[in-house]
């Protein structure tokens, strides 16, 4: 979990909610620094607001939801508005503060390697946003695979946004990619920090994984794509079952 005084993603959102301006700043181990005037706009969005493969995979939404990675919670509060039973998860302590304010009944201050079968069986699990990046590495995606298994129900659905980091012809995230490569990880792996005001989150690592990417590392899991909902850039829904076989 992210310490409260180094918590940007946090403090950023909280910041929004409270009617202020802010814009999310992320640094990347080689320099770069991106600004995006969209967020944390975004992440309070209302369903008729977001982008239609998140809209359609609310549909797939079944039984028991945990929603990794819920942000300012507009899923589960969405889900939670439908009768579903859901469990927002973050590590931002700021960011559970924000889903308590908007009503959102249950919130839990935990990383995504704290998760585990104390929390109960769950029939759904979301890691929308991109957050399948949470997953960090395909080693540590598998780590959290298995355990995945030991708390979800035997129909359970993943269903996991991420985006194909291969499709641009930006020079420096091409680089990116090359230096990444160097260093014996993939294009897509990340290591990132949010910066908001005088406020800096530890360094992370966020993977953005390929289709393919993806699809291998859920080889010998006991995990299989069912399908994918497309986007109309390169975002992507995988929709992954266990496999029961």
């Amino acid at each position: 979990m992210v310490k409260r005084n180094a918590d940007a993603y946090g403090h950023e959102i909280y910041a929004y909610h409270q009617g202020e301006r802010a814009i999310e700043i992320i640094e990347r181990d080689d320099g770069w620094i991106g600004a995006s005037p969209w967020l944390p706009a975004v992440y309070f969005r209302e369903f008729e607001d977001w982008p239609l493969h998140q809209q359609a995979a609310m549909q797939l939404v079944s039984g028991r939801v945990l929603d990794i990675g819920c942000g300012a919670g507009r899923h589960s509060l969405y889900l939670q508005e439908q009768g579903f039973d859901v469990l927002g998860v973050d590590n931002s302590p700021l960011a559970v503060e924000v889903c308590r304010l908007r009503g959102l009944e249950n919130v839990l201050n935990l990383s995504i390697t704290q998760l585990s079968a104390n929390l109960g069986v769950f029939d759904t699990i979301l890691m929308l946003g991109n957050n399948f990046g949470l997953m960090g590495s395909p080693r540590r995606a598998r780590w959290l695979l298995r355990r995945f298994k030991k708390m979800t129900s035997q129909h359970v659905k993943i269903i996991a946004e991420s985006r194909d980091p291969y499709q641009t012809s930006n020079p420096i995230h091409l680089q990116y990619h090359q230096f990444n490569r160097q260093r014996g990880r993939l294009g897509g792996q990340l290591r990132i920090r949010v910066r908001f005001q005088d406020k800096i989150s530890p360094w992370f690592d966020y993977w953005i994984a390929s289709r393919a990417e993806l699809a291998a590392t859920l080889d010998g899991t006991g995990w299989t794509i069912e399908r994918f909902l497309d986007a109309e850039d390169s975002r992507f829904i995988a929709v992954i079952r266990k496999n029961n076989a």
